[in-house]
């Protein structure tokens, strides 16, 4: 019987499977993104605090879609657990790397799932995925820009508050 059931819903299983996986990854990617929001506001970078809260909520908004792609789509969508999330950093140059590490991850993933769906020809769940193709340029490419900054301005004094005002405009 499970294996009409799966026969039955509208994506590829193995392509289901590793879009659970990608639930997961948002997941962490939030959590991380809440923890270095809160050393910005206890280190006093409120602007870069502000930056961090609104990525950690867009990660949150990623897994959501992809959680309700799979539901929609008749398949089921499993709730993440979260753990390992560092809260210890050394400086605002150290989070926007860490940062720009795990959108790469992250990009990286999102091509594994292309490169899948493409395998197995799950047309729409390629398809669907081609915003988040996009959006990890784009996440990429803003973070780059922050750490541009710092190899012109540098990491200290009025350096880092420029620095941390300017990210309110990006």
């Amino acid at each position: 019987m499970k294996d009409i059931v799966r026969q039955k819903i509208g994506i590829n299983v193995d392509v289901m499977d590793l879009l659970n996986e990608q639930i997961s990854k948002e997941a962490h990617s939030a959590a991380v993104y809440l923890a270095m929001a809160s050393w910005c506001d206890h280190n006093g970078l409120t602007n870069s605090a502000e930056f961090f809260y609104k990525q950690s909520a867009e990660e949150r908004e990623h897994m959501l879609k992809i959680f309700n792609f799979i539901n929609d789509n008749g398949g089921t969508a499993y709730s993440p657990e979260v753990n390992n999330i560092n809260h210890e950093y050394n400086s605002l140059q150290e989070i926007f790397e860490t940062a720009l590490d795990q959108e790469i991850q992250i990009t990286k993933s999102i091509n594994n799932i292309v490169t899948r769906c493409r395998k197995v020809q799950d047309y729409g769940s390629e398809n669907f995925l081609q915003w988040f193709v996009q959006e990890q340029m784009e996440e990429e490419n803003q973070f780059r820009r922050i750490l541009e900054m710092f190899d012109l301005m540098g990491t200290d004094g009025i350096a880092l508050k420029f620095i941390d005002e300017r990210i309110k405009h990006d």
